[in-house]
Formats: C-alpha cells, sequence, structure tokens
C-alpha cells in the first residue's frame, strides 16, 4: 500500500499526483461517503471508477477527449466523459473500499499516456488488490505498454483489461488521434495490445471501448462488433457527447434513434450469436434493417439489458461498472442505463428504436 511517509513527501513537495493520489468519478466519490450528492433516481450504485493523476497530464491530445493535452485548463480541472473527478488521496480511498466493500462489485482504474502511468497503475492495483477482493479491472494506455506490462497487471490481481480504441476505423484514428497536436498514438499499437491481452488473459477478459458519432458508419460499428465476438473479445459502447473546449467541441452527438438502434445490434451480436449477414444498410452506411422476427427483437427490448450500461461485470457475472451519466448529462434522456430500464422506460426506448421500420 502506498505509505504514509510517501503521501507527506508528495505533500511536502506540492505535488498531488499518482500513485499518491487518483482521482475518482463523481459517482463513485458519493458511493464511497468521499463527497456529498445523490443520483436523479435511487439504484445500487458499486463500480469505482478512477483516473490516474499528473500535473503535466495526458501526453496525447485525442480531438474529442476531455483529457486532451491541446485542452485549455489544467489537467486537474479537465473533466473525462463530461463528469466530474474529484482529486483523493490513494490511502484514503483504499480506506473507504475496505468500509463499502459489501456494495462494490468493480473498480476500473484508467490509465492516461504518462511515461510513469504504467508503474503507477501497478501500485494503485496492488493496493487495492491487497485490501478488498472487489475484481479490478484496467483501462489500458497501449502506447506506455508492453505484453510484460500486461503480464504484471495480471500478477497484481487485475483481471480484466480494456482498451479504449474508440475511433473503430484506421482512417478515424489518424484524424482525430494521431495528426494532432501532441499526438503520435499507433492504430497497429492499439490492436497488439488487444491481441496480446487477449492471449495473457483469456476469452472474455478484455474489452475494446467504441464511441458512436465520430464519423464513423453504422456498418463499420457492426462489422467491428463482430470481429470482437468472434475473438472472444467484448465490445463496450459509449455514445459521442461533445466536450467544451475540445477540437470537437461542435461536432453533433449521434441522435437517439441512431444510439438505440446501435445499443440492440451490438447486443445481438455478443449476446444472441447473429452474424453480418442479419444485418443490412443504406448506401451510406447507415443500419436500415435488422433479419429476425418481430417477436425474437421484441423479446430482447423487453429484458432492457440491451440499453444498459455495458462495462466490466461483479465477481457473480452481474453489471459491475455502470458509469452513470458517461454518456449525458443527468438532466437528459437516459442514453445508457445504469439498472434494468422500468416499465415507462422501456416504452420510450421502443418508441426510440422505430422498430417498425427496423425489422425486416
Amino acid at each position: 500500500m502506498v505509505t504514509e511517509l510517501a503521501l507527506r513527501h508528495a505533500d511536502d513537495l506540492g505535488a498531488r499526483e499518482s500513485p499518491e493520489y487518483v482521482r475518482v468519478s463523481m459517482a463513485s466519490a458519493i458511493a464511497l461517503r468521499m463527497r456529498s450528492g445523490r443520483f436523479s433516481r435511487d439504484f445500487a450504485f458499486g463500480g469505482i471508477n478512477l483516473l490516474l493523476n499528473y500535473e503535466e497530464g495526458c501526453r496525447s491530445s485525442c480531438g474529442y477527449c476531455g483529457l486532451a493535452r491541446g485542452r485549455p485548463g489544467s489537467f486537474e480541472d479537465k473533466s473525462f466523459i463530461r463528469v466530474e473527478w474529484p482529486l483523493v488521496r490513494t490511502d484514503e480511498l483504499v480506506e473507504k473500499m475496505v468500509r463499502f466493500e459489501s456494495n462494490l462489485t468493480r473498480v476500473c482504474i484508467s490509465m492516461v499516456t504518462h511515461g510513469r502511468a504504467y508503474r503507477d497503475t501497478c501500485e494503485v492495483a496492488r493496493a487495492i488488490a491487497a485490501a478488498v477482493r472487489t475484481p479490478i479491472s484496467v483501462l489500458a494506455a497501449p502506447p506506455t505498454l508492453r505484453r510484460e506490462g500486461l503480464e504484471s497487471f495480471r500478477s497484481t490481481g487485475v483481471d480484466m483489461i480494456g482498451i479504449g480504441l474508440d475511433t473503430v476505423t484506421e482512417a478515424l484514428f489518424g484524424d482525430i488521434r494521431t495528426r494532432v497536436p501532441a499526438g503520435g498514438l499507433k492504430w497497429d499499437k492499439y490492436w497488439q495490445v488487444v491481441t496480446d491481452a487477449r492471449e495473457v488473459f483469456g476469452p472474455w477478459k478484455v474489452n475494446v471501448h467504441t464511441v458512436v458519432g465520430l464519423g464513423e458508419s453504422d456498418h463499420d460499428l457492426v462489422s467491428l462488433f463482430v470481429s470482437l465476438r468472434d475473438r472472444q473479445v467484448f465490445s463496450y459502447l459509449f455514445c459521442f457527447n461533445p466536450e467544451p473546449g475540445t477540437r470537437m467541441a461542435a461536432h453533433p452527438k449521434p441522435t437517439l434513434v441512431r444510439w438505440r438502434r446501435l445499443q440492440l445490434a451490438r447486443h445481438l451480436i455478443d449476446e444472441e450469436g447473429y452474424g453480418p449477414e442479419r444485418f443490412s444498410f443504406d448506401g451510406e452506411g447507415a443500419l436500415a434493417g435488422v433479419k429476425a422476427a418481430r417477436s425474437a427483437i421484441e423479446e430482447v427490448v423487453a429484458q432492457g439489458t440491451a440499453f444498459m450500461t455495458n462495462g466490466c461485470p461483479g465477481e457473480s457475472g452481474e453489471p459491475g461498472c455502470t458509469r452513470p451519466y458517461g454518456s449525458y448529462r443527468p438532466v437528459e434522456a437516459f442514453r445508457d442505463y445504469p439498472f434494468v430500464p422500468d416499465t415507462s422506460d422501456l416504452e420510450q426506448i421502443r418508441q426510440q428504436l422505430q422498430l417498425s421500420s427496423l425489422v425486416l
């Protein structure tokens, strides 16, 4: 565990950086009683999301990311997926996790592109694993990792690895993440980490984050969902939500119709075994139809799970990481639900899907 001596040393130097400090999502801070607040609707929340913190911040400058190096402001004041991330002492965080362990379902440590990120992630993961049984995920920063690093994560107690690919085509990856100030991220490197992580952690222990609304087509996304499923790798779906001050601040978010249909498509591929032949697209690559019995699709919709936040599971397979407000603001319509949608939610979802024009 991070020592009190190290914490005092960091305080004396005026630095509040990882591993002695980490940032926690506001929802996590509320769940651990580190901040006051309440959710707009009551639900059980136990997914703790952490983010490494450095004075100079993330070295990358992705066009859509609130942590981008080129976004104005200090790193400590920047948001991530439009969520506030209070900075807390790691020792205090671990103590709170011990206190509320029975409520916890999953811990996710998000790396950033920084030279110390790998080492500090290991230290934070080791401290948590020594104190609680809660399963641990790492959202990896591929530029900082080799295969040996993934093996080290596993030996410290990490059981799942996420890779934030986000942009689902190489062209978009280049335009938004590489050919930018402080860019230099490599498409091939990201996929190498996916391959290495799948070999090190095994089937269904790796996930790839994909963001809807960065300029890709529905056909691009469905093709990736199928490819990842066939490799026994999860696809985790996020909805683009523009961050003020980023280069894509004026870029529109996807419509609810498009978002709901892609949530449904991902679920049908991952959970129902649908192949690419079950989906049709228009001339611009937009999802135009699903070849299925209407009753079968209605049954999937009625279950509601297709429209929940899809994230790493808890110890018993239940939803573990539910990221409330990661894709929408509290005053906006739910994009992904951190709980099973109720009857009124499902009625709205059916209207948003416009199934009569989708199911063939």
